[in-house]
């Protein structure tokens, strides 16, 4: 079995989240591994996975069998349980992984997986909760944040910009921010250059500091501008 799986990936505790990317990663048609100890749910994911195995992901002998330490990625997908996350984690990485991703439900239970040497440790709900707040908070129709302090949104194009030229009126000096990509009404995302011409109801891309595309992207009455802020408001 695992001759054929090295490069694909493990995904070690198939909750809502384990579940979720194992299903995204095999109808992407990566071969998928899918490990938990609970007989219902490997049940429930027969055939719908390449393999799918009943097993206690903390157990270092059990993952040498299914040759977990083959696989290229492995992903701890446990999170309510701290021990079990952390475990499986730990036999991961001393089965000699090469990339453990692993789900936190808190900042000390992501210190401790970063501490222990796991790759890259992820939040869900902690990341999905500040990106709602970010879409509530401004016009954006999708935001994405990439480092902290550093953010791309799809809004739609402020009054004050249609009919001219990005490059002619300046925005990044004006907002401080960058529009890299245009959708006009009825057409499909292009890359925008200095010479893309706004319009009444085109969505735009755009990527700069957390602060200036929110306040790009906010809600502004008709004529006004979004008011460009800097690091001290």
């Amino acid at each position: 079995m695992a001759s054929k799986l090295t490069n694909g990936v493990v995904v070690r505790g198939l909750g809502r989240f384990g579940r979720s990317l194992a299903l995204e990663l095999a109808a992407d048609g990566v071969e998928v591994l899918g490990v938990d100890a609970d007989p219902r749910i490997v049940q429930s994911l027969a055939g719908r996975l390449t393999h799918v195995v009943e097993a206690d992901t903390t157990d270092e002998e059990a993952m040498r069998q299914l040759s977990v330490g083959e696989f290229d990625v492995a992903v701890v997908g446990v999170g309510n349980d701290l021990e079990s996350s952390i475990l499986s984690a730990s036999v991961a990485l001393s089965l000699g992984v090469r990339t453990v991703w692993a789900k936190a439900i808190s900042a000390a239970h992501a210190r401790i997986l970063g501490q222990i040497g796991v790759h890259h440790v992820v939040r869900p709900e902690h990341d999905m909760g500040r990106r709602v707040a970010h879409l509530v908070r401004g016009g954006m129709i999708e935001y994405i944040e990439f480092d902290q302090g550093y953010a791309f949104a799809k809004t739609t194009a402020p009054q004050a910009l249609y009919g001219r030229s990005l490059g002619g009126y300046g925005v990044r000096e004006e907002y401080g921010v960058t529009v890299v990509g245009v959708k006009p009404v009825g057409g499909e995302f292009t890359y925008a250059t200095a010479q893309t011409v706004l319009r009444a109801g085109d969505e735009i891309i755009v990527a700069g500091a957390t602060a200036q595309v929110e306040a790009f992207a906010s809600t502004s009455p008709p004529g006004e501008r979004p008011r460009r802020r800097n690091s001290r408001d």
